[in-house]
């Protein structure tokens, strides 16, 4: 005969997976009802400390009908304790805001309606670096998108010529980073750079002067490549010096884990309420 015990025990396995099973079956009928997405085409974004960036997350409908004042936007950080920012009832709601992103955090108010719920972060700091999770509820469309920003800090090179040569100047950079010239057939050229250091705020920035002495061809295009673990600069010019294009290219992204159907509280309670 089952002791006392034995009967508390199993009966409480019992609820476990009975109230699992009613967790799933309401997520099931909720999600089974979803007409949209939610989306970024942006998972790896490359912030410029100092400078502001936006987190790009969008969600979309089938319908396309405007209902902006029913719409939950959560943004969270992962390990970090609070909000990043909320947007409920058709107004910003930070009472459980965390401290680091008061007023440096908001979305884009106005293009909610169309679907947009980006983040705009001012003034990134090397802190700000890690995983975000935008989630959306809105009727049609639960889900939510995970972004991992990461911080760098990099600047375009000003390019002048002197006595048949190129010189290459990025006034802010982190760490040393790599730089490399090359013609048009991709050869990589001789050159000679240096590196300056000083401290801003704590973070250690470089100051970049890179050469490439002559003799040059004026029809021909030399690349400047600089180049971060995260971000590299590209500055196309002629022999002449005159400048053809300059651009940035974020590098390789890192993995990310099997995409994982995730529900954050507040997203959960929306969905079973709605």
């Amino acid at each position: 005969m089952a002791s006392i015990g034995q009967i508390i025990f199993w009966s409480m396995i019992v609820l476990i997976f009975v109230c699992a099973g009613l967790i799933i079956l309401l997520l099931a009928i909720a999600f089974s009802a979803s007409q949209g997405t939610v989306e970024t085409s942006a998972p790896f974004p490359v912030g410029n400390l100092g400078e502001d960036v936006v987190l790009e997350c969008r969600f979309l409908t089938k319908s396309g009908t405007d209902r902006s004042s029913d719409v939950l936007i959560t943004w969270e950080k992962e390990g970090l304790t609070g909000l990043v920012y909320q947007y409920k009832n058709n107004a910003a709601q930070l009472q459980d805001q965390n401290a680091q992103f008061k007023d440096r955090a908001q979305l884009f108010t106005d293009a909610i309606a169309g679907g947009n719920a980006s983040l705009l972060l001012r003034s990134v700091k090397m802190t700000d670096g890690g995983v975000y999770y935008c989630n959306v509820g809105a009727p049609g469309v639960w889900g939510r998108v995970r972004i991992n920003l990461r911080v760098s800090v990099y600047s375009a090179p000003t390019i002048t010529k002197s006595n048949n040569s190129l010189r290459a100047e990025a006034p802010r950079w982190t760490a040393t980073p790599s730089v490399t010239w090359v013609d048009q057939s991709g050869k990589q050229l001789n050159s000679s750079t240096q590196f300056t250091r000083f401290n801003n705020s704590g973070t250690e920035i470089v100051q970049v002067v890179s050469d490439l002495p002559g003799p040059l061809t004026a029809a021909v295009i030399y690349t400047c490549f600089i180049e971060d673990r995260l971000i590299k600069s590209v500055s196309e010019v002629t022999g002449d010096g005159d400048l053809k294009s300059s651009y940035f290219v974020t590098s390789s992204s890192p993995k990310m884990p099997p995409l994982q159907l995730v529900c954050t509280t507040p997203l959960l309670l929306y969905m079973l309420a709605w």
